[in-house]
């Protein structure tokens, strides 16, 4: 596949022109995560407030359920912020997209509770998530395709950002998970406490959007004449490798938001408590956030392939013998010894792959095509994966059911990248 990229000098320094194009292209999925991130993190909370029913693990599934039904709207994000941005450009979706983001924020912070106002919070809430969800549809592939299209020989190390912006917004609510659970009560907790996050995360928002409206376009982009019709292109010329993208993208997803559901886990199934459990996670967020550059500037040296098929590897390996290690041993030292196992192979996977993903697809269809990859990826096997490990775990019996499903995504994404080194992407 002709890519125009490849005949572009654009490479660029890491200047400080640099670090604000960084800077503009992650903010917004680092708001994103964030909402995400602390959503799952307060699900306990949440599920008392918002969904109750006769039995705690019901209101759980319930409100598990409705993270994973936003991402039926990614999809829907994808197809028309994606084909937005390869016809408008990248700026215009980006800004488009954080003000999306936003307004679901906001409509969590404020929600009242089932108690105040009935159904219509549950029914709200699910409202936010949908807006939120479809805002994200188009902000991975939007921010992706301009952070890459800004250094095209350096796409791993630039696009890796995305990755490392999720390690700093894990970090950030796994610390308010923390202090709020170690320092307020359960009555001040539901009361209050777990909006604060919330009510952080529109403080992103405003400073995202100012910076968005101050970028140029990408010069990569400027200089590709446009596709008339980038979604029916896609779909008709592209279809291996959306599949190939999709299937690349299973491990990443699965192992991100594995992160998401530990504490969860760690409480409900291990009996590890609150504090202990987001303490835990804060090594995964330092772990991403300084690992995903390196990561991504190892692929540009080294490919990205080879670096992710190891880590596949390592996932499909040794994910059983570590959950059963932190099953026989549920202990704070444990639990930082799995989060960090996760955090430095997840990683591994993921630091290369939005560079990979951007490569798989040609400027006029670089969005649109990463767009609706990751997004059915991310709905069908990561926004359930809270919802389906739960559900594995009564299911089986088994507290080592993360440890299957993680498997199973590796296993898959082996398949995938094998392909792909097979179509000549290193």
């Amino acid at each position: 596949m002709n890519d125009i990229s490849a005949a572009l000098p654009i490479d660029r320094p890491v200047t400080a022109s640099s670090w604000r194009i960084i800077a503009s292209a992650s903010i917004g999925n680092a708001l994103e995560w964030f909402d995400l991130v602390a959503y799952g993190f307060f699900a306990i909370t949440i599920s008392r407030l918002f969904f109750p029913a006769g039995s705690a693990s019901v209101s759980l599934m319930l409100t598990l359920g409705t993270f994973g039904v936003s991402f039926f709207m990614r999809p829907l994000g994808a197809v028309v912020l994606g084909v937005y941005a390869d016809k408008a450009g990248r700026k215009a979706a980006l800004t488009l997209s954080i003000l999306l983001m936003m307004t679901g924020t906001l409509l969590i912070a404020v929600m009242p509770t089932y108690t105040s106002i009935g159904l219509v919070a549950p029914v709200g809430m699910v409202l936010a998530r949908m807006i939120q969800g479809f805002s994200a549809g188009g902000e991975f592939g939007s921010a992706t395709a301009f952070l890459a299209e800004y250094a095209p020989t350096r796409r791993g190390f630039f696009a890796s950002w995305q990755a490392a912006s999720q390690g700093l917004t894990t970090l950030i609510a796994a610390g308010f998970g923390s202090i709020l659970s170690s320092t307020l009560s359960d009555a001040q907790m539901q009361s209050w406490g777990w909006r604060i996050p919330f009510l952080f995360g529109l403080l992103i928002g405003p400073v995202a959007y100012y910076i968005r409206t101050q970028i140029d376009e990408t010069p990569e982009f400027t200089a590709t004449e446009r596709a008339e019709r980038p979604l029916t292109d896609t779909l008709a010329n592209q279809k291996e490798r959306l599949l190939l993208a999709m299937s690349v993208v299973v491990l990443g997803t699965v192992s991100s938001y594995l992160i998401l559901f530990m504490p969860t886990y760690a409480v409900k199934q291990l009996g590890i408590p609150s504090s202990s459990a987001f303490s835990a996670i804060v090594v995964t967020g330092v772990v991403q956030m300084i690992g995903a550059p390196l990561a991504g500037h190892w692929s540009d040296l080294h490919g990205r392939t080879r670096i992710m098929l190891g880590a596949a590897v390592l996932f499909l390996l040794l994910a059983w013998p570590a959950f059963a290690y932190l099953a026989a041993h549920p202990t704070f030292g444990a639990m930082i010894g799995i989060q960090l196992f996760i955090g430095v192979i997840m990683i591994a996977y993921f630091g290369p792959l939005p560079a990979l993903l951007s490569e798989l697809f040609p400027t006029q269809t670089r969005t649109t095509g990463m767009s609706i990859a990751y997004n059915l990826s991310v709905t069908v096997f990561g926004g359930f994966s809270p919802f389906i490990i739960t559900w594995l775990i009564s299911a089986s019996g088994s507290t080592l059911a993360p440890s299957f499903y993680i498997m199973v995504a590796a296993a898959a994404s082996i398949v995938a990248l094998l392909r792909v080194r097979a179509i000549g992407l290193r």
